[in-house]
This record gives C-alpha cells, structure tokens and sequence, in this order.
C-alpha cells in the first residue's frame, strides 16, 4: 500500500551551464525578430548536440527592448520529465523571475515568446495559458515530424486564431529554412542512432489515413 512517505514532493528542472555561457556571448538585446529567431536555432542545435533533449529551443523577450527575460531548451532527456520541453521551461522560469503567473499581469509590459518552432500540443495550451502576448516561429509545417519523428500532438486547424482570439498576435517564417536545417541534421543522427527520439510508447507522428 502506498503511503504518504513514498511520494514524490516536488520536482524541477535546470538549465545547463552551455546554456547561460551561450547567453553571455549576446552583445545586446535581441531587437529584430531575426536576430531571436537566430539566437534559438544555436540554443536548439547545441541542446541536441549536448544530448539534454530534443532540437528545441525557446526566449521569453520583453516586447519593448529586447531584453531577454528567460531561456528554455527541451530538458526531456535531462530531467526525465516529459513535460520539460522548451517552450514550458522558458515560460515557467520567466514566471519565476517576475514571481507571478501571468506573464501579462503589467499591460504596459509585453512579453514575447520565441520558439524554433509551432509548438506541439502540450506547448500550445503553456502559452495560451501563460500571459505572453505574442509568438514569434520559424515555421509551423510538417518538416519537425518528418525530418526528426517526433509526434506533435493533434493541434486545431485554426490554432493561430485562437490565440489572437485571446490577444496573442503570431508571426510566422522567421529564419525558416535555417531551422530546418537543425531537424534536418538531428534526424541525420537519428537515422545513425546517435540520438533517442523519446515519444511516449515509441510511437512516431500519427498520420491520419
């Protein structure tokens, strides 16, 4: 029988030092969707390299400066936590260092979310859920699945205009074809067993006949 003594308390994750010595390489504040777009896809190519998750990578941004407010690479294969993809790390440590749970609590302070990606299902209910009051993307086509195996989970049709719906304005084709070029390359060492693609049951993308 299990009692109180055998569960779980509390559970965390932590950035990898590579990490913040790559933030420190920043000159300056991320000023155009570019350059945050760019600064994703070194973060999400090293993440695999280094072996701590999946090719992801997010930034909670203050809207108005550029200053980065938090920094999230997927931590699934660091922690052993499922849920600890990027985009969920980024947000809940921007939630931490401004200490609350509404990330849109201040109207006069926007927070932004970067991702090397259209976040996958679990990802798109943090950010809705989250205050962030914009997404910026490289792209949001089929090539994550095809090219790495990973299963995004079932998104709706009209995802983009649910989150405006709830004030959250998308950009979309930001450094496109440079993100590609970090799946395409992790599923080269996919495809060479270097890498484990972790999908629950060891299930790939599910694709509807």
């Amino acid at each position: 029988m299990t009692t109180s003594a055998d569960l779980a308390r509390n559970y965390s994750v932590t950035l990898p030092e590579w990490v913040l010595e790559e933030v420190d390489k920043l000159d300056g504040p991320l000023t155009t969707d570019a350059d945050k777009a760019r600064f994703t896809n070194v973060l999400a190519r090293r993440n695999h390299l280094e072996g701590t998750g999946g090719p992801f990578a997010a930034l909670v941004l203050d809207s108005a400066t550029g200053e980065i407010v938090s920094v999230g690479v997927n931590l699934v294969l660091d922690s052993g936590l499922s849920s600890s993809h990027a985009e969920v790390v980024a947000l809940s440590l921007a939630q931490v260092r401004s200490g609350g749970w509404d990330l849109g609590a201040d109207p006069a302070v926007g927070r932004e979310l970067i991702v090397n990606w259209r976040p996958c299902a679990q990802c798109y209910g943090a950010l809705l859920w989250s205050g962030v009051t914009r997404l910026v993307i490289a792209g949001d086509g089929p090539e994550v699945e095809e090219l790495t195996k990973f299963d995004e989970g079932p998104m709706r049709d009209d995802w983009i205009a649910q989150l405006e719906t709830r004030g959250v304005s998308v950009s979309i084709d930001v450094l496109r074809d440079e993100a590609i070029e970090v799946f395409r390359e992790y599923g080269e060492r996919v495809a060479e067993g270097k890498v484990i693609v972790y999908n629950g049951r060891g299930t790939g993308p599910v694709v509807a006949d």
